[in-house]
């Protein structure tokens, strides 16, 4: 699912990759808002408070939104930079490096939690913001924009267009791909709010606090080891079924 690319790529890969990274989104979200009351998976209500601040001549107020900003964008800028640095290395899987970076993140929050008091929540936010920029822009690139995990109001969208295409069978005669897409916006919107709840269930009802985000970066860490185990096993396998084949005899 972080290897195939292009004309390989199927709806099976798209929505393994949703479901995981969408999940780890929702948890990220929650823990997120619980901690800080901030949002840390989107920028559209900071871009908001950014605007009512200027435009309210608050502008040191608005500096701390317009760092929220600059983190997801700054986010899914390395991402992006590391994926097209490093795509000519066939023996690298380029996904692997932005999703490590983002793990780290999310483990390095929780332990700082648990040896020091966090004195600047917006660090953290802005922190968060950068690991939900990096995921978001390589998702994006890996499913050739087909796959968006940390916000929700364009899905809300695209599932509701493609909802309403089906009671047109004559309009959109593609009704395989229209099934599929919708599916895929289920899948991740289902996902979010599942990570949402088992996130809030472990901030809250077993006060595990900002170690929840531990949980997050196991999920990514299962995933890629996942994903790098059943690659060298189908690999392995196409090998041995080569070697099986008998030699053409030479005439």
């Amino acid at each position: 699912m972080f290897r195939h690319q292009g004309k390989s790529r199927t709806l099976l890969h798209n929505l393994r990759i949703a479901s995981i990274l969408s999940f780890v989104a929702g948890t990220v979200n929650v823990t997120g808002f619980l901690a800080f009351q901030s949002l840390t998976t989107n920028v559209t209500g900071h871009f908001a408070l950014f605007i009512y601040d200027v435009a309210s001549f608050n502008f040191w107020k608005g500096t701390v939104y317009f760092l929220y900003l600059f983190s997801f964008l700054f986010g899914s800028f390395t991402s992006s930079f590391l994926i097209e640095k490093f795509k000519e290395n066939k023996k690298l899987n380029v996904f692997i490096l932005p999703t490590l970076i983002e793990s780290c993140i999310l483990l390095s929050i929780a332990g700082y939690s648990n040896i020091s008091k966090i004195e600047s929540a917006a660090a953290i936010v802005c922190l968060l913001l950068f690991a939900m920029g990096l995921q978001n822009s390589f998702v994006t690139k890996i499913s050739n924009a087909v796959v968006r995990t940390t916000h929700l109001t364009g899905l809300f969208t695209d599932l509701g267009i493609d909802l309403s295409q089906l009671f047109f069978p004559k309009m959109h005669r593609n009704r395989t791909k229209l099934k599929s897409n919708i599916k895929l916006r289920i899948y991740i919107i289902s996902f979010f709010f599942a990570g949402g709840m088992v996130g809030g269930f472990f901030y809250s009802e077993l006060n595990l606090k900002l170690n929840t985000l531990i949980l997050s970066a196991l999920v990514l860490i299962a995933s890629l080891f996942y994903d790098d185990l059943r690659y060298n096993l189908i690999k392995t396998k196409r090998k041995y079924n080569q070697k099986k084949l008998p030699k053409n005899p030479i005439p």
